[in-house]
């Protein structure tokens, strides 16, 4: 393969970056940032402030060996009710703290398996939410559907709130990959998902895709991606699988000496990239793929595509409220995540107490940092403004950059354009923007570079 010595010279294979390379990674959160800050931040917002919507719902039936996301297991239905309560009490808190005006204009569900509420507690949830916060003139409403756990009521209560894209967790159809992740879903109950989604109206899907699983060749990724294919998605994110054992014990239950190694990763990705592209998606900065007609896909060639911790989006509200255990709000002063641990959340909430658990405010210097990362992130580019070009910490870490990487980059001076064959640098590239700190920072919190 073409280029694979001088990625290997560059250290992609051996490098350990941030497992969220936005700017600032989630190792910089700290307790720093307290409930009388965060008040601030939301009862200084503009009247009528354009705020979104993410409520994170920690809960599944099963728990998938691969994922590190902040869930628990359940087999009853007894802590769903309860945790909703909880929810729509916070809900009317925030609210409350922004005091004006705001226009909701998304709202998101996300975990976890919010597909594990049934119909009743989807009601109450988004009836309740609408009540707070007047969901009537949302641009979008989407849900994180698991198809093992979702029946036509539930999906039907859904549409009946509004909602207009769902996202389909699916990672690999092999039966011996999914066995050795913990997670089994044929093609069939998929597809299934699929219809009852289209015939509801629903026809903005998201599917989900990993590489780099264990068991995971050539011949069985591409046999995935022509499946999903076959079910027209309007966007794939096709994420890297990240084994961290030591962030997430489940992970443990994976036989690590199958997990291909990091060469044979880049020719997965590249392998499904190529499918990608060839069936007409565009890829969207390093990981996500759209259909020329969906929203994303505008929003990258109208250069308006933004990254948050939730990944690319087209959303360009300033506010992202997160409501729930671990959930992180974006302010444009800077992040807050709440509590994640759920019984520790409940105690908070239930004590009329605020769910925080830690932040990071934003400075000057970060906001133009910021810009860097998201520009390369999204584009694998970035021009820099006056303000960046004058202040001596980011010239100073550009400058470094085309030290570092050479021949990777190009820089005239005022723009910074990583060379097409160095893409896969780009996390590596984007993370020399955050070295001073991060050598500070726990590097348990890395994960490989591709």
């Amino acid at each position: 393969m073409k280029h694979v010595s001088d990625l290997r010279r560059h250290g992609l294979f051996n490098a350990k970056v941030p497992r969220f390379t936005s700017y600032p990674p989630a190792n910089w959160f700290s307790d720093a940032v307290g409930e009388e800050c965060v008040r601030a931040w939301q009862s200084t917002a503009p009247e009528d402030a354009e705020i979104s919507l993410y409520v994170h719902i920690p809960f599944c039936r099963r728990l998938c060996w691969f994922c590190a996301c902040r869930t628990q297991g359940t087999r009853s239905d007894a802590p769903l009710a309860p945790y909703i309560e909880r929810i729509l009490a916070e809900a009317r808190s925030t609210r409350g703290a922004f005091g004006g005006a705001v226009r909701p204009r998304r709202l998101h569900l996300g975990g976890g398996t919010p597909t594990i509420l049934s119909s009743t507690l989807l009601d109450r949830l988004l009836s309740g939410l609408n009540d707070i916060w007047g969901l009537g003139k949302l641009e979008e409403f989407s849900v994180e559907v698991d198809p093992t756990d979702v029946g036509p009521k539930r999906l039907a209560m859904l549409k009946e709130h509004g909602l207009s894209r769902a996202s389909l967790g699916i990672q690999d159809f092999d039966p011996k990959v999914q066995k050795a992740i913990g997670r089994e879903q044929s093609r069939d109950l998929t597809a299934d998902v699929v219809k009852q989604l289209h015939d509801l109206g629903v026809d903005a899907l998201n599917f989900d895709l990993l590489y780099g699983l264990p068991f995971q060749t050539e011949k069985t990724l591409a046999t995935t991606l022509d499946a999903a294919l076959e079910m027209h998605p309007r966007r794939i994110a096709l994420f890297g699988y990240a084994h961290v054992p030591w962030m997430s014990k489940r992970q443990s239950l994976i036989p690590s000496d199958a997990l291909p190694k990091a060469e044979q990763r880049l020719v997965l990705f590249n392998l499904a990239r190529r499918t990608l592209l060839g069936q007409g998606y565009v890829q969207i900065g390093i990981d996500h793929f759209a259909r020329t007609d969906d929203t994303l896909a505008r929003a990258f060639f109208d250069k308006c595509l933004t990254r948050s911790f939730q990944g690319y989006t087209d959303d360009k509200a300033p506010y992202l409220i997160g409501l729930g255990a671990s959930a992180i709000s974006t302010y444009p002063q800077g992040f807050a995540q709440n509590i994640p641990v759920t019984g520790k959340y409940a105690a908070q909430v239930e004590a009329g107490q605020s769910a925080l658990w830690r932040g990071y405010e934003l400075t000057g210097m970060d906001h133009l940092k910021a810009d860097v990362v998201e520009q390369l992130m999204c584009y694998h580019t970035a021009t820099l403004s006056n303000a960046q070009l004058t202040d001596q910490t980011v010239l100073t870490a550009i400058l470094h950059i085309v030290e570092r990487f050479g021949d990777a980059v190009t820089w005239d001076g005022k723009t910074l354009s990583i060379a097409r064959w160095a893409h896969p640098l780009v996390r590596m590239i984007a993370g020399t923007m955050t070295t001073d700190q991060n050598e500070q920072s726990d590097n348990r919190t890395y994960s490989a570079a591709i």
